[in-house]
């Protein structure tokens, strides 16, 4: 029997190191964390130098103990949670849980699931990281506090069940911030001119730029002309139209496109998104099951370097490997003479490697037939853009062409790539060649068309995931880590909906944060929240000590939260004002919360009972102003909020009785990836009576619905040995797990079960 025992968070991760040690080491996991601050109470002593209480999270009990007695058995303990400040948490509690005289307590880091990776980290084992510890710690207390002293503010003023956080509070900002500005955009008219010309059969158009020398406006950006009527822009057609059109001078430049560098976890999620659609939560999911292991046909192997990264750095061994794979594969031209090496950011930590495969001999093809479809498309993403960082810049010759026409100055340009390096592997978005035709100056041109057309300037856009991401990160809010939480937390408190695939605010959301805001306008400001995160920063690097940080937070959030319980508007006795007329007896109007959610009421209440639904954010783009129309009778669609969320519903009720769900993420039902067998539109997650459960979008026409399946492990039942186990619900929503032939059979255990891989 091994006498050394390696505990880590995951099954998966468990299973692919026990493999690698061939018996030389037991290997437990914990399944996350195992202590935290109580579910149901504060749990931190602010008196006594902020002292929190740890508990054993109580569906951890079991786990704990079993781990206790197995730790009795072994002289050596290896804790090897994943190398982050959320992993050194979770080492510290356990060295604290598993504290023995006898016993060596160890702390290793696997930045990397493969057999060297492990023996590398085994071989220089070293001690928990109090500085680390006590950084992630602070962030626990520090949003312990925000969320146990607003929360229950915004219960008592606006509505019980609301929550605040530190965090997510400056995101809604965001996204609140971006629909203000939105609203308050006065769209611009302005025209756009351009000319078709043709020459040894190749078609090309030049835009008109210049009038005079003066700018002509093209875009948002204010210029010293803007064509701003119709009337105008034919005009200047028919003056084009009645001169010549001659080449008047043409700039040919080389430009060199360097490759970008390997991922680091949020430009990772940005990518995702942007080429594959997944969303941030789904990229870190499967990012972290390639990290941890994969069978790859002779056991588990982890496929990436650990996916948690603010820093570009690469290891001597990796580039020496990369390199050579460059040179076999694409030939020596297209191989730098020395690696390329990339600067890091401000805020990077610089703790781990960039995101990259184990070994790039791994290619995405010969892996493709042991990984999902996702999986594999991740996996291609972040193996082309590590060999693609390694390459040859690409380089590109642009023609620029001035034409000109009396005082009239016209402009073409055109791209030819004359050499691809990295674009061989990894094309990060670069467009087809645009050809023009062998141009000479003074030449004159022939003239096929002149176009005219009308155009408005646009608001910023709302925010995508991705966008969202870039962001924060940007301002430096929060870790790339968190980014997953903080967008599904906004979402799940109904903060937000998403639609098309961008971020709306609801009108509780705005509510919330408008109320926030004025409250703690230096705890929620997006200059704070990043400076908090440097000085986290700063504890992890031994510069700062995490009481003086904690006592400098809590004097100003202490200070604000008096002054907020005395001031907050009192949205249930209140209301907030809107500034509006109430049209029956001319009080104010104010917006108030009521079981569906915010609505306007007159402020004479009870003497006037006037009150009307809140209009959210509707259209599915970003125009200003655009309305959704009710395809029944024309009018405009309204959003509501009902017994099972969010629909629409026409003005004209109830003349008209359209109806339609809200095909989103907020309140409404959650649109799926996948066709309905019956009728083909798009399927949707809905929430009923006994649960969740799949169902057609477009009902009552179609009726499809479907069961979802619960989540199911590759564990053998241990007690029938023919099920596997799936993860199930009880009545009261706690987790359990069973096996998947129930009622067969009955195995039910609060906690995972060991593999034991075979049959009984």
């Amino acid at each position: 029997m091994a006498d050394r025992l390696i505990i880590v968070e995951s099954p998966a991760k468990s299973r692919t190191i026990e493999k690698y040690l061939k018996g030389k080491y037991h290997v437990e996991a914990t399944m996350g964390h195992i202590v935290d601050l109580p579910k149901n109470e504060f749990g931190i002593d602010i008196e006594n130098g902020f002292k929190p209480r740890y508990v054993v999270i109580e569906e951890k009990m079991k786990l704990v103990s079993g781990l206790k007695k197995k730790a009795k058995n072994y002289s050596e303990i290896y804790l090897a949670a994943d190398p982050d400040r959320e992993g050194e948490a979770i080492c510290y509690h356990l060295k604290n849980l598993l504290y023995s005289k006898d016993k060596k307590i160890y702390r290793v880091l696997f930045n990397e699931i493969t057999p060297s990776g492990i023996a590398k980290a085994l071989e220089s084992p070293g001690d928990v990281d109090t500085n680390k510890f006590n950084a992630q710690q602070t962030r626990r207390i520090i949003d312990r506090i925000v969320g146990y002293r607003v929360s229950p503010l915004l219960w008592d003023k606006v509505k019980r069940g609301l929550s605040a956080g530190r965090v997510q509070t400056v995101a809604l900002r965001i996204i609140c911030e971006r629909e203000d500005e939105i609203r308050r955009f006065n769209k611009e008219e302005y025209w756009t001119i351009t000319a078709e010309f043709i020459k040894n059969e190749i078609p090309f158009i030049s835009k008109l730029i210049e009038i005079d020398g003066k700018k002509v406006r093209i875009g948002n950006k204010k210029t010293d002309i803007t064509i701003d009527k119709q009337e105008i822009a034919e005009a200047i057609k028919e003056e084009l139209g009645k001169g010549n059109f001659v080449v008047n001078e043409i700039k040919r430049k080389q430009k060199k496109r360097n490759p970008l560098p390997p991922f680091i976890t949020s430009k990772l999620q940005q990518e995702a998104a942007r080429v594959l659609d997944f969303p941030v939560k789904k990229t870190m999911s499967i990012a972290q099951r390639l990290y941890e292991g994969i069978d790859i046909g002779d056991g588990p192997v982890g496929l990436i370097t650990y996916m948690r990264t603010d820093s570009t750095r690469v290891s001597e061994e990796a580039l020496a490997s990369v390199r050579g794979f460059i040179e076999k594969e694409f030939g020596v031209e297209e191989l730098p003479e020395k690696p390329n090496i990339f600067g890091k950011s401000e805020n990077a930590q610089d703790a781990h490697e960039a995101i990259r495969p184990t070994s790039v001999f791994r290619t995405p093809g010969s892996v493709k037939q042991y990984l999902s479809k996702d999986e594999l498309s991740l996996y291609t993403l972040i193996w082309k853009r590590f060999v693609a960082s390694q390459m040859k810049p690409a380089i590109f010759e642009e023609t620029v062409v001035k034409v000109k026409n009396g005082k009239y100055t016209l402009e073409s340009s055109g791209t030819v790539l004359k050499k691809e390096g990295f674009l061989k592997v990894y094309n990060p978005g670069v467009g087809k060649d645009k050809l023009l035709p062998e141009l000479e100056e003074g030449e004159y041109l022939n003239l096929n068309k002149i176009e005219t057309k009308q155009n408005f300037t646009t608001p910023p856009p709302r925010f995508t995931e991705a966008t969202l991401v870039k962001e924060l990160e940007s301002n430096g809010i929060g870790r790339p880590s968190t980014y997953a939480t903080i967008i599904s937390v906004i979402q799940n408190r109904a903060y937000v909906l998403m639609k098309e695939k961008k971020f709306y605010p609801t009108a509780l959301g705005e509510l919330v944060n408008y109320l926030l805001i004025n409250a703690f306008p230096g705890i929620f400001e997006i200059n704070y929240t990043a400076n908090l995160e440097k000085e986290l920063d700063g504890i992890e690097e031994g510069r700062l000590n995490y009481l003086d940080v904690l006592k400098k937070f809590y004097s100003e959030f202490d200070r604000y939260l008096r002054k907020a319980e005395e001031e907050m508007a009192n949205v249930k006795r209140n209301g907030v004002p809107t500034g509006e007329k109430c049209e029956k007896c001319g009080a104010e109007m104010v917006k108030k919360v009521g079981k569906f959610g915010v609505f306007i009421a007159c402020s004479n209440y009870p003497e006037c009972k006037n009150t009307r639904e809140v209009v959210e954010s509707a259209d599915g783009d970003d125009t200003n102003g655009d309305e959704k129309k009710c395809p029944k009778c024309g009018a405009n669609l309204v959003l509501k909020s009902g017994r099972y969320g969010k629909f629409y519903t026409c003005s004209n009720y109830p003349d008209c009785d359209y109806r339609e769900s809200l095909n989103s993420n907020g309140n409404g039902a959650k649109v799926l990836d996948k066709e309905c067998p019956v009728c083909g539109k798009p399927l949707v997650e809905r929430k009923g009576k006994y649960g969740k459960f799949i169902a057609c979008s477009g009902y009552p026409e179609c009726t499809y619905i479907e069961k979802q399946k619960p989540k199911e492990f590759d564990i053998v039942c241990p007690k029938c040995g023919k099920g596997k186990i799936v993860q199930r619900k009880t009545r009261r929503g706690k987790l359990f797990y069973g096996c998947s032939r129930y009622p067969d059979c009955d195995y039910a255990s609060w906690t995972l079960p060991e593999n034991k891989d075979k049959k009984r």
